[in-house]
């Protein structure tokens, strides 16, 4: 999620013969892996409203080595039970004053993942040809950093730390919390799909955005990733 014409999303070398929606994706890396090959290029163009600073991005030690450290002091942490299926509805990330809703994006006819629509500039997209949060494997949440229009919902994103929690209000009432271990930039070229969608074999969460350098031809040259686990669930009350 660039600076937006609204053309753009996620795109991979791959064509991929389809999407991997329905049971049949979960758990399924190999769908992931063909589809998401580069990364997510999300939006691209656009006018460079949000400012000449920029989004703030992550510390230079947040990755990929500060990821593995960052993974490893959560070893200790007890992971709860992976959830049955149920679609998110809304993400928050206090830390960063991010409360937002929750569409579906697949991949389009041409290979790309979908963005949510760039006129919503504070709507997120989980990916459906992904696992639903709170399941085993990864999770995949993406938002424009900005639009023609200035910042959008996860213009902060790159601010975020490790330790910080993710909210994942999901439809069946529970509410998946995660804790981020790590956060940096990755290239959209050469982008490390098997590292940052891979099945960890417990529920994990990705947040993704465009970041790191902006381009003369008008998009980012990167993604910032946040990586997360998940650390505790909530359930509606019953009294």
């Amino acid at each position: 999620m660039g600076r937006s014409d609204g053309t753009d999303s996620a795109r991979d070398a791959e064509r991929p013969q389809h999407a991997g929606t329905g049971t049949g994706r979960r758990g399924a890396w190999g769908v992931i892996a063909v589809v998401l090959l580069i990364g997510v290029h999300l939006v691209r163009g656009g006018t460079g409203a949000s400012g000449a600073d920029g989004p703030p991005q992550p510390l230079a030690a947040a990755a990929p080595d500060g990821i593995r450290a960052g993974l490893a002091a959560l070893a200790p942490v007890p992971v709860p039970a992976p959830l049955p299926a149920s679609p998110p509805v809304r993400v928050r990330v206090p830390a960063v004053r991010i409360d937002a809703p929750l569409t579906e994006v697949g991949v389009d006819a041409d290979g790309w993942i979908e963005a949510p629509p760039p006129e919503d500039d504070r709507l997120a997209g989980w990916f459906t040809g992904a696992v639903t949060p709170g399941e085993r494997g990864t999770a995949v949440v993406v938002g424009h950093v900005d639009t023609p229009n200035g910042r959008a919902v996860f213009y902060d994103l790159g601010a975020l730390a490790k330790g910080h929690r993710v909210e994942i209000v999901r439809r069946d009432g529970t509410t998946a919390v995660f804790t981020v271990y790590g956060v940096e930039v990755v290239p959209k070229e050469g982008f490390p799909a098997e590292r940052v969608y891979g099945d960890s074999g417990v529920p994990e969460l990705r947040l993704i955005t465009c970041g790191g350098t902006f381009t003369e031809e008008g998009g980012y040259a990167g993604n910032v990733v946040v990586s997360a686990r998940l650390v505790e669930v909530r359930r509606p009350s019953t009294t």
